[in-house]
């Protein structure tokens, strides 16, 4: 990827490999910021937003084309229960994206060439539950329930000027109806990735009929998984590029598990600079990492895929 790329991420992936960047919360903590809140990163939207600047700028440093924003936990009902009205709930999502752009401007400063892009995370349903329940969907919530809830963060994000909204971590084939819904008309292209658990969702689908969903999705760019094992990107890959027929989209955690109840990660990291080149080959297009993957990690795939 070289500074003559075109400028649309679109136009990027039919040509390219674009790198994302890593995970956006251990960035933050590694600079000592607390994040055990049920708003996580989206806290540091109002009280320091010059952190998540930084975040965003390490990455870039490192080799990403791609900032995900920190929206991916910020939602009106969730601010609201913080106290903070609608108004300045919508000023704050705006200013996710905001903040990319900063960073964005901030590497080009430093000399960065690499064409760079920002996708506005849309976290599902769950998230803003803060119970886990990211990782198990089912709410109990119709498809159009969630449509409705999903549609106005959909629209201020949208506003905001993205790159591309990253409909990201969704557990249910359900969900990711009401979601691609609810982009229809926004006039910014989405990605739409699952969080697996082997061959399924982690509501039990078959990734084959999830990522169908979307296959005459004209506002999806791409399709793939994120949040989930390294081990589990591999088949994902494969479907997801056969079934669909669009570029794949794939950054998974570092291979360490979350422990809920001790809301501590366990294990240790099986994720690899090395694995992507063989998602790249089954179509990957966008490749990066998710939980616990840092800017060292990403600086890997940039230099394994070759991305100057």
């Amino acid at each position: 990827m070289t500074s003559d790329t075109p400028a649309s991420l679109p136009e990027a992936l039919a040509t390219g490999t674009v790198v994302l960047d890593g995970g956006m919360s251990n960035q933050l903590e590694a600079a000592g910021h607390d994040l055990s809140d049920e708003l996580w990163s989206a806290r540091l939207l109002a009280e320091q937003p010059e952190a998540i600047t930084e975040a965003h700028l390490a990455y870039f440093e490192a080799g990403a084309n791609v900032a995900i924003t920190s929206s991916y936990q910020a939602t009106f009902e969730g601010f609201a229960k913080r106290g903070i009205s609608r108004e300045r709930a919508a000023e704050l999502l705006a200013l996710s994206v905001n903040l990319a752009r900063e960073a964005a401007r901030q590497a080009k400063a430093k000399g960065v060439r690499r064409p760079l892009w920002v996708a506005a995370s849309v976290g599902p349903y769950g998230a803003m539950l803060a119970d886990g329940s990211e990782y198990r969907g089912r709410y109990g919530l119709s498809v159009d329930d969630l449509e409705r809830f999903h549609r106005p963060r959909l629209e201020v994000l949208a506003a905001a000027g993205p790159d591309v909204l990253a409909l990201e971590t969704v557990p249910d084939a359900d969900e990711a109806r009401a979601l691609l819904r609810a982009v229809r008309g926004l006039g910014v292209p989405a990605w739409l990735s699952y969080s697996v658990a082997g061959d399924r969702t982690r509501a039990g689908q078959p990734l084959e009929e999830a990522f169908a969903l979307a296959a005459d999705a004209d506002d999806v760019i791409a399709v793939g998984v994120n949040c989930c094992a390294p081990d589990d990107v591999d088949r994902a890959v494969e479907t997801a590029a056969r079934v669909t027929g669009k570029p794949v989209v794939v950054y998974p955690n570092s291979g360490e598990t979350w422990d809920a109840e001790a809301r501590a990660w366990s294990g240790h990291s099986t994720f690899t600079a090395e694995q992507v080149t063989g998602w790249e080959a089954a179509g990957a297009r966008l490749i990066g990492g998710c939980c616990r993957v840092g800017p060292t990690a990403i600086a890997g795939i940039s230099e394994a895929l070759k991305v100057a």
